[in-house]
């Protein structure tokens, strides 16, 4: 039997059984055409108003050019182009720096919003799951706020939707990379509830670096050794600070090894530096052992005296600095100390002699905790980031990854959440030309990950700078 309900809740209510179960039938509630219509004009008005504020050059000229065309006539609004379009040209061939940032790339930005972005918003947003969220009846969707060229990337200020969290754009940036056409995407949390989604259109790092100059002043740090992905040098931080470089065989350890190197090159000569070197594999530091000064060892028990040796100095020094200085300043008495050791793994995982591993993980283990305010830092290469083949990587503040094998490996070298943000260092090409030393750096400074690639030093560099550098020179 049906159940019966008084008044108008029984229109309200459809039987689909026999019995006494019911279903209710929402009310539809029509929103009037006119208020439509407000609405979109509104819309339309607010939009308007927001892209002649951001885009002023765009949105002037075809509008002065329109209104010249309809009280003058064409002559003169074609006039007016070609005189507009040749003083920007002139402009371009004289200053292109600054035309580039007053007016090209905003131009670019311009029609990458509208061409691209704006275009192609909605739909990435509801296939990639983060928008067309419906509440109470209305749409929402992620805020477009800002897209800004440069001349690598294009950048974009999003407003999240309330609720959302920074992983739930992270765990799409291949989504959100393949709906705009992107090689890739990376996502930077700006403040609360705004973030910045960067999108390559092209990859400054494609192509090899070439050595670059040896300093001509002595310095410690930090040391140019190759490039950023936004084209500005790369420069690396030793003093003060502990570097651990990660990545899989023919991947450029030695590119960061031997640039640091070569940076640190008048500081050696002049008395300010040292580099310890520990190369257990002989076929990387062995090349140019003479710029090292004695300081070089290869066999594990040489490599545990080294280390020992260093600990002694750091110990040193902390007992004449006590109570009177916080931080390291290089003199030629207390110069400062880099013990570089390449393949790490092969002293501590792989080292057969148990009483001897204990005795390295322990002397890199005080030298990592205890040296930087001293100054004696530690670089240390490694192709396995696992923890049980190195179980001190978190006592380095500066970290490096190179071509990982797996996905995995890309957050325990530079820390949780680092592949969600676009460190990819899974994805970088095994094509020696094209990804042999581009990596993903992750400073003590930033949360970021940075994308950047070091330059190649060759036997011949090595060669000349033992030539003139060298313990004989």
């Amino acid at each position: 039997m049906f159940k019966r309900l008084p008044g108008d809740e029984a229109r309200n209510l459809v039987s689909t059984t026999p019995d006494t179960a019911v279903v209710f039938r929402p009310t539809v509630v029509r929103t009037p055409a006119i208020v439509t219509l407000v609405i979109y004009l509104y819309r339309f008005l607010v939009a308007l108003v927001r892209t002649i504020w951001r885009h002023p050059v765009a949105v002037s000229v075809p509008a002065v050019l329109g209104f010249a065309w309809y009280l003058y006539g064409w002559p003169l609004a074609v006039s007016l182009l070609g005189t507009t379009v040749l003083s920007l040209a002139a402009w371009a061939s004289i200053d292109r720096q600054s035309f580039a940032r007053l007016v090209g790339w905003r131009l670019l930005a311009w029609w990458r919003l509208m061409s691209v972005y704006r275009r192609h918003w909605q739909s990435v947003m509801d296939v990639s799951g983060l928008g067309n969220k419906r509440i109470n009846g209305r749409v929402y969707l992620p805020r477009l706020i800002r897209v800004q060229c440069d001349g690598w990337a294009d950048r974009i200020t999003v407003r999240m939707l309330r609720g959302q969290a920074v992983k739930d754009w992270s765990d799409r940036i291949d989504n959100l990379a393949h709906g705009f056409g992107a090689t890739s995407c990376r996502v930077a949390l700006i403040k609360g509830g705004r973030l910045l989604l960067i999108f390559p259109r092209r990859d400054p790092l494609a192509t090899p670096i070439p050595a670059l100059p040896v300093p001509l002043e002595p310095t410690v740090g930090p040391v140019e050794i190759g490039k950023q992905e936004d084209g500005r040098p790369l420069r690396l931080k030793v003093h003060g600070t502990h570097v651990l470089i990660a990545g899989a065989t023919g991947a450029g350890k030695g590119s960061f090894l031997w640039d640091t190197i070569r940076g640190l090159l008048p500081a050696m000569r002049a008395g300010l530096a040292e580099v310890w070197a520990l190369d257990p594999k002989l076929m990387e530091l062995s090349f140019g052992r003479e710029l090292f000064r004695g300081r070089y060892a290869a066999d594990p028990a040489d490599c545990a005296d080294l280390l020992d040796e260093a600990v002694s100095v750091m110990q040193k020094r902390a007992a004449r600095f006590a109570g009177l200085q916080r931080s390291h300043v290089p003199t030629i008495e207390d110069p400062f100390v880099l013990v570089l050791v390449d393949e790490v793994a092969f002293l501590t995982a792989y080292q057969p002699d148990k009483q001897l591993r204990q005795r390295i993980s322990a002397a890199l283990a005080t030298l990592a905790t205890q040296g930087r305010s001293v100054g004696v830092g530690v670089m240390a290469a490694l192709q396995d980031p696992r923890k049980e083949v190195m179980n001190i990587r978190n006592l380095f503040p500066d970290k490096i990854a190179l071509r990982l094998d797996e996905s995995e490996q890309v957050d325990m070298v530079l820390g949780d959440g680092a592949r969600d943000r676009g460190a990819l260092a899974d994805h970088i090409s095994p094509i020696p030309e094209q990804g042999a030393g581009v990596a993903y750096m992750r400073l003590e400074t930033s949360p970021e990950p940075i994308r950047v690639r070091a330059a190649y030093v060759s036997d011949a560099d090595i060669r000349a700078m033992v030539a003139q550098f060298g313990e004989a020179a």
